[in-house]
């Protein structure tokens, strides 16, 4: 049985490797040029050639995105780019505009070719001309439901990839092609550059009532009428997989390291459970709980069952819900004397109750009984960012282990 493929994002090195460690079977990133987050830290070209040697030590792969809609000023330079990419080793990449994929033909006739959501492929008679124009894989526009990828699947070559996202952020726009921030900000969307301003705060003002603002639905928090719901598909994996989809999506560049962990690491439960009997799987609510302790927004599931209506819209709040914190990443295997070393990324203090997840395993519930620093001083709390402690950790954890602590109620936003 070919499985499936759970592709995961990569916003720099150390979100790479944790999206491979906790089950992803491949991870697409950025590069310093030619994307569409160019406010990520994203990847130089060593640290891609790293990335790359990091995944195929592991049977993984890398695919890099040149997905921008480009201006004729943005060809230059762009052959040597691809010429890098090569030379790393990717194996593939994801773009969107004609011009840049006949240069990646001309330029690396071998290299695999990913046609990015931003050409907006709802059909398969486009999918199809993609085919023939020599892309491998097409990356299914978010407006389409499950109906609509199985017949896409069903009308286009066997060896043509199928590639959807399940789970992340909804655009308001089409795909992505979005005006509205470069029209209001001069940051241009589909240059790699958006300022989200789906997400702000509106009023509608009537022409003979100037400078009168009413809002659009009636909340003392605001109006955010543009402002999607965030896509989850966990609880329809076995109408993911037998729609046809290769590969399946997970949207979050920009995301934490911790983010890309929980989420990859729960999708990874439900596909494997899957496998074992698809014929018995069964959605496990665990697996729900586990996306929620990450930072989200409210859960909906886009367009997959049906057109979305208001309930896909969070008009209350463009915030972000989060009830967990992530507390620290496990750096070291034990030691002689059975400690692990921790790099603090939120303050802990001794005494608190933490939760601990990894690759492969269930949830463990410990408290933190002792920490240590450096010099192996006894310390009460760890306040200090990336500070190293360390502590007595329950068996089964190792390296790349994460600690988080639920946040207390009045704090969480």
């Amino acid at each position: 049985m070919n499985k499936v493929e759970l592709l995961a994002p990569a916003g720099d090195l150390e979100r790479l490797k944790i999206a491979i460690e906790y089950g992803a079977d491949a991870v697409y990133l950025g590069g310093e040029n030619f994307g569409m987050r160019s406010a990520a830290k994203n990847f130089s070209i060593e640290d891609i050639k790293e990335g790359v040697e990091y995944a195929h030590s592991r049977g993984k792969k890398v695919f890099v995105t040149v997905n921008i809609i480009p201006h004729n000023e943005d060809f230059e330079g762009f052959t040597e780019y691809l010429q890098d990419l090569n030379g790393a080793g990717v194996d593939a990449l994801i773009a969107s505009d004609p011009g840049v994929i006949d240069v990646i033909k001309n330029t690396l006739p071998n290299m695999e070719i990913h046609l990015s959501t931003q050409a907006n492929t709802t059909n398969y008679q486009s999918a199809k001309f993609w085919y023939n124009q020599g892309v491998k894989r097409v990356v299914v526009a978010r407006e389409l439901s499950f109906k609509e990828i199985k017949e896409i699947r069903e009308s286009i070559p066997e060896d043509m990839d199928i590639e959807a996202f399940m789970h992340g952020a909804m655009c308001i726009s089409y795909s992505g092609r979005c005006l509205i921030s470069n029209y209001m900000t001069g940051r241009d969307a589909n240059r790699g550059s958006c300022a989200q301003s789906c997400r702000w705060k509106y009023s509608l003002v009537e022409e003979k009532r100037p400078g009168e603002y009413f809002p659009i639905y009636e909340d003392d928090r605001g109006t955010f009428f543009f402002n999607s719901k965030d896509m989850c598909m966990i609880e329809y994996i076995p109408e993911l997989i037998e729609s046809g989809i290769t590969s399946l999506k997970i949207e979050g560049r920009m995301k934490t390291a911790y983010y890309v962990a929980t989420v990859v690491r729960a999708y990874r439960m439900a596909i494997d459970e899957y496998y074992k009997s698809p014929e018995n799987w069964k959605f496990n609510p665990i697996w729900l709980d586990e996306l929620k302790k990450g930072s989200h927004r409210h859960f909906t599931t886009g367009f997959y069952t049906d057109k979305p209506g208001s309930e896909e819209q969070n008009y209350a709040s463009a915030s972000y819900v989060r009830n967990y914190d992530f507390t620290g990443i496990v750096v070291s295997e034990k030691d002689e004397n059975g400690f692990v070393t921790v790099e603090q990324r939120n303050k802990m203090i001794v005494g608190d109750s933490i939760e601990i997840i990894g690759p492969y395993t269930h949830t463990i519930t410990t408290e933190i009984v002792e920490m240590f620093d450096e010099e192996g001083n006894s310390i009460q709390e760890a306040p200090h960012p990336r500070q190293l402690i360390k502590m007595k950790l329950p068996e089964e954890i190792g390296m790349n282990f994460m600690l988080r602590k639920e946040i207390e109620e009045e704090k969480k936003a």
